[in-house]
Order: C-alpha cells, then sequence, then structure tokens
C-alpha cells in the first residue's frame, strides 16, 4: 500500500481517477484501491439512477454515496482511499552512455530491491535514484499488471537473471528507438510490444491489483502494451441522469429524515416496526404505509417503473410538458423551469424550432459503474450503458457505487418532429447519410468486437448544432465553455438539446444560461453563421468519412476548427459530428437542415 500527500476534487474520483486508475502521487506511482478499500461519504438518493443501475448489473439494491472528503479536523481519524503501489518495476533516473554511438543506459529494476526512499544501490555500492518504468500491460477486459521483463526480452529462452536494461536509441523517445537490454547479449524493441500480432507479452493472467492480493480471475485475452500515463489506460463507465418533478417532495423529504432507520425496511411488517420510533413516526405523520414503502423501493432501485423508460426517453417527456409540470414546488425543489413563450424568441432563422426551456432549477446525479481500457465504453443515445460489455469491476462484490450530485441551470430547445421528419426524406440528406453510414461500416471493420450503432441523422445534426451553440454562447455566458455541458434527445418521444452546468459548487448556478436563453434567437444565428465557414475549409468541408488515409470515419465535416470541443462537454467523445447536416458548406451539399443558413 503506498501512502500519499495529496487531494483530490470528488467529481475527480468518479470521472478520471476512479478504481483501476494510474496515478501518480509526489513519491510513488500508483493504482486507486477498490471499492472495499474506501470510507463512504454521504449517502445520494436519486431512484431513476437506481434503478437503471440495478437493472445494468442485475443486482437486488444498489445504494450510492459520495467519495470521502477529508476532515480539517487534525484529531480527526484518518478518511480517504487505499491506492497500492503500482508498478513494480522502475527503472534509474542517471543515464549511463553507452559504447554504441548515442545509446543513453538505464537499469531496470524490480521493487524487492529498491530502497523505500527510491533508491537502487548497485554492484559498486552506488546509490541511484530511480523512477516507475512508464510500460506496463493490459487486456480488454481491464486486467493490468507489470511486464514480464525476462520473459520479454528472452522468449525461448529460460531461467537467465541477469540485469536487465532500458537502452534510448534515439531522442524522440518512440516505441521504435526504445529497447531492453538483457547483459547476456539479448534485446528487443518496445515495438515488438506494441505490435498485437506478435503476442510478445503472453497471455493475460486475470491481474486486479486495484483489488488486493488474491483479487485474480481467469482470463484467456493476450496481454497488449499499456503506456502508464496514456489516456487509453483508464475509461470510466459513467451514467447520469436528471431528477425530475415526477415524485411526491413532502413525501422525498419525510422518508429523508427518518432514513436513517428506514433503510432497512424490505416489507409492511418492517415499516410498521419502525414507524414506532419517535422520530419515524413524526417524519412520517400524514402518509400512508403504502405510499411510504412505494418511496424507499424507488430509492433503492426496486420499483416497479424505475427502469422501464430509458433515461433520456423519461427527461424528454418532462422537458416538452406544459408549464404546470415544468414549475418546480417549493424551495427544495430540485427542478424548476419556465416555457419562453415563442414571441419572444422567434425568428427567421428559427424555423424547426418548436419551444425554449429555461431550467431555473437542476439537478444532476452522476454514477461510476465500471471502468475498461484501451477502449470507452459511453452512453449510447439513450442514455444507457451496453450490458454486455466486459466492464472491470468497481470491488470484488459491489454493494454500493460513488455518485455525485451536481447543481445548475440550463436552456433546452424543443424540435418540430414534423420539420425534422421532412427535412430525413429529402434526397440529399439520404445521399450525405449513406456517405456517413460507410464511414461508421470503415470504424467497425476496425472494432469487429465493438457494440456501438450509428445514429440516425437528427442525432447527428442535433448534436452538431449544440457543439456550435456552445461555443457561441460561451462568448458571452460567463461560462467557459469546458464548463457548459449537452445533452441530446432524438427519439420517438421528441427532439431537443440541452445545455447545462451543473458543478457542486456556486458556478452551475450563476444565471448565465437563463439569460443565454432570453436572447436565444441571436446565439442560434451566430452559431449557424460559425458553422458556414470552418479555418480549415476547403479540407474539412471535403472530408470523407470513409476515407483511409485521415481516419476520421465517425465524422464528417468537423475539426478542431469548428465543431470540436472541450470532451468534458461531448456525450460522444466528439464523434458523430456534421456541420453539413446543420448549414450549407463550401461543398454545397444540400443536406442542411438551416437552409437560410441564419439570414
Amino acid at each position: 500500500m503506498a501512502k500519499g500527500h495529496g487531494e483530490l476534487r470528488q467529481s475527480q474520483l468518479i470521472t478520471t481517477f476512479g478504481p483501476g486508475s494510474l496515478l501518480d502521487l509526489p513519491q510513488y506511482s500508483v493504482i486507486v484501491g477498490g471499492l472495499d478499500d474506501w470510507n463512504k461519504g454521504d449517502e445520494v438518493h436519486e431512484p431513476r439512477l437506481a434503478g437503471k443501475v440495478r437493472q445494468l448489473l442485475d443486482m437486488p439494491t444498489v445504494r450510492f454515496f459520495t467519495p470521502p472528503v477529508d476532515s480539517d479536523d487534525p484529531g480527526a481519524p484518518p478518511v480517504g482511499i487505499t491506492v497500492w503501489q503500482f508498478p513494480e518495476w522502475f527503472i534509474t533516473q542517471d543515464v549511463e552512455e553507452g559504447s554504441k554511438g548515442r545509446v543513453r543506459t538505464r537499469l531496470l529494476v524490480h521493487r524487492r530491491v529498491v530502497q523505500n526512499s527510491n533508491v537502487f544501490v548497485d554492484e559498486d555500492r552506488r546509490r541511484r535514484q530511480v523512477v516507475p518504468v512508464r510500460f506496463v500491460r493490459g487486456c480488454p477486459k481491464g486486467h493490468v499488471g507489470d511486464i514480464d521483463w525476462r520473459f520479454f526480452v528472452h522468449a525461448d529462452v529460460k531461467g537467465c537473471n541477469r540485469q536487465l536494461r532500458i537502452e534510448e536509441r534515439g531522442t524522440s523517445g518512440d516505441l521504435s528507438e526504445v529497447w531492453v537490454a538483457c547483459a547476456c547479449g539479448r534485446s528487443r524493441s518496445m515495438t515488438d510490444a506494441s505490435m498485437r500480432e506478435l503476442h510478445a507479452l503472453g497471455h493475460c493472467d486475470g491481474k486486479r491489483p486495484w483489488l488486493g492480493a488474491y483479487a485474480d480471475e481467469g482470463c484467456k485475452e493476450f496481454n497488449r502494451l499499456l503506456v502508464r500515463s496514456a489516456s487509453n489506460a483508464w475509461f470510466p463507465q459513467v451514467m447520469s441522469v436528471i431528477s425530475l418533478p415526477d415524485r411526491n417532495e413532502k413525501l422525498s423529504g419525510a422518508v429523508t429524515k427518518g432514513w436513517e432507520q428506514l433503510e432497512v425496511v424490505e416489507s409492511a411488517e418492517e415499516l410498521k416496526y419502525e414507524r414506532k420510533k419517535p422520530l419515524v413516526k413524526s417524519a412520517l405523520e400524514g402518509f400512508s404505509d403504502d405510499e411510504v414503502l412505494v418511496e424507499i423501493k424507488a430509492r433503492k432501485g426496486q420499483g416497479e417503473t424505475a427502469a422501464a423508460k430509458s433515461v433520456k426517453q423519461a427527461e424528454i417527456e418532462i422537458l416538452n410538458a406544459d408549464q404546470a409540470i415544468l414549475s418546480g414546488k417549493g424551495a427544495a425543489a430540485t427542478f424548476s423551469a419556465e416555457l419562453l413563450p415563442k414571441s419572444e424568441w422567434d425568428a427567421q432563422w428559427m424555423t424547426g424550432i418548436g419551444r425554449v426551456v429555461l431550467i431555473h432549477r437542476l439537478r444532476e446525479v452522476m454514477a461510476i459503474v465500471g471502468f475498461t481500457r484501451f477502449e470507452p465504453s459511453s452512453a449510447d443515445i439513450e442514455g444507457e450503458l451496453e450490458i454486455g460489455v466486459a466492464r472491470a469491476a468497481l470491488a470484488r462484490e459491489p454493494s454500493w457505487f460513488p455518485a455525485i450530485e451536481n447543481r445548475g441551470e440550463g436552456v433546452f430547445l424543443g424540435f418540430s418532429k414534423d420539420a425534422i421528419e421532412d427535412w430525413k426524406q429529402r434526397p440529399e440528406v439520404e445521399a450525405r447519410g449513406q456517405q456517413l453510414r460507410k464511414g461508421y461500416e470503415q470504424w467497425l471493420a476496425e472494432h469487429p468486437g465493438a457494440k456501438r450503432t450509428f445514429p440516425e441523422l437528427p442525432y447527428l445534426m442535433l448534436h452538431s448544432l449544440s457543439h456550435l451553440l456552445i461555443t457561441s454562447v460561451a462568448l458571452e455566458c460567463g461560462y467557459p465553455a469546458s464548463s457548459i455541458r449537452e445533452r441530446v434527445y432524438a427519439q420517438p418521444e421528441g427532439y431537443g438539446i440541452l445545455l447545462y452546468t451543473a458543478t457542486s459548487d456556486a458556478e452551475g448556478t450563476l444565471g448565465g444560461l437563463i439569460d443565454v436563453g432570453r436572447q436565444i434567437s441571436s446565439h442560434i444565428r451566430a452559431a449557424l453563421e460559425m458553422g458556414g465557414l470552418c479555418s480549415n475549409d476547403p479540407v474539412c468541408s471535403q472530408h470523407e468519412p470513409a476515407n483511409a488515409h485521415e481516419r476520421r470515419f465517425l465524422s464528417g465535416a468537423a475539426c478542431h476548427g469548428c465543431l470540436l470541443i472541450a470532451e468534458t462537454s461531448c456525450e460522444q467523445h466528439n464523434e458523430f459530428l456534421d456541420r453539413a447536416l446543420v448549414v450549407p458548406t463550401l461543398e454545397g451539399l444540400g443536406a442542411e437542415f438551416f437552409r437560410n443558413g441564419g439570414s
């Protein structure tokens, strides 16, 4: 176990440095431990999310807790999470110049011969500082471990225990210039380790070091090379929902007051017993046993309708509801919105937009349920996580999951179903759709095990407009573009775009997006004008999705000069984008939804 100093935000322990992730502390390189070795924070209640996770993981009950918060009291017991030292192989920091020209050599040593202060004493009694080696091995099932360096170098020769070295035969740091050499004379390039077809790192042994000792499991995959600090070393599987005004807020508050006693209730008989206690009796006065039992089960994700609708289906139904439902009731309401009259935002270029909703109060709950390596597996366009994905476990036997609740504001744009259906039928749109689908098929051919499906064109159009709008809005709303997030709705229940801020501090509730909503027509006009011409045109507008040379298979006219934004804001990792579906571009394809381009 490694004991480090430093702090992380609660949200980082869900989105960036959760269980199984690799992290550099000031004195150690570590892997974040599983939930079995975490302290719990406060409990988070969100029945809809609990129902989804329960269904996804086939668990009888699901509970959420925030990551632990350190106390400012020096006398308080330590609170935090466990991390394990990883990897266990190190290289010396001082460099020896080799005899082969510009070869720089570092000793490769195991933790067993390294002293606590990260010092290795060599054969000449020299004290040499060491740092963790940057190469490890992993597999698509999330397993990770140290590379068997002796096996890698010697392959078919066993029994050699002589000194290993890392040789840098160049200055670029490229894998082709990094070699592993043994004092016996054998050496091998790290390029071999990166070539999957060679299987140079052998079979995976199912190591799960984040879960501690004796947590290995069977695995038949071949190992792949993994760079410790690379972005593909850890991808969280995060599910998020927006709390909706679909429950009795007074009942919810009453159950919250007595939750410490009520959380153990599983039946009507147990509830009757708990109601005899003074605190519970006072909190639940005026509510029947049936009402309370339904609320308790909903909090545990056991309600009959908790997971009946997809994440976004339930949300779009509320966002398209009338004002009576949109209005939050009471100061404790988690959702409160205002339907803006059409007379306040209508304009010539707003054709196809049916409603604008200002969301004054919004609560988002995010929970991590697993992780993957090498390839991300994020939520689909319905907000659902794939059931068949080989996700790595957060604990040996998970009984709870880390979650955070963020509060903020937003603006929702609802689109006319008729307008979108008419647009889909145009021959130019169908032709563009065929080009985009060919790109997806090319990507799928290179990812044969992928479960990712191709979204329909309305999603791509709305997703592209959302990115243009985020860039336009960020210039005036007071929030940086990286703090504005999107939710794109493209399903039979309705079409729309929700831009929102949701953070655990005051930055998410400063009122900037509400002001944006009141001037939404001017912001949409600016977004459409911005999308018509990219600084990388004509190269950007001429991009063909199936072009194997450019290797941008999942997007059309989209690049860093026009549509790509911070990945913290995008729900699809900056993929499935094409501004040619939104506005006219230099190519003049005629597939745009806004034919006047904002004029």
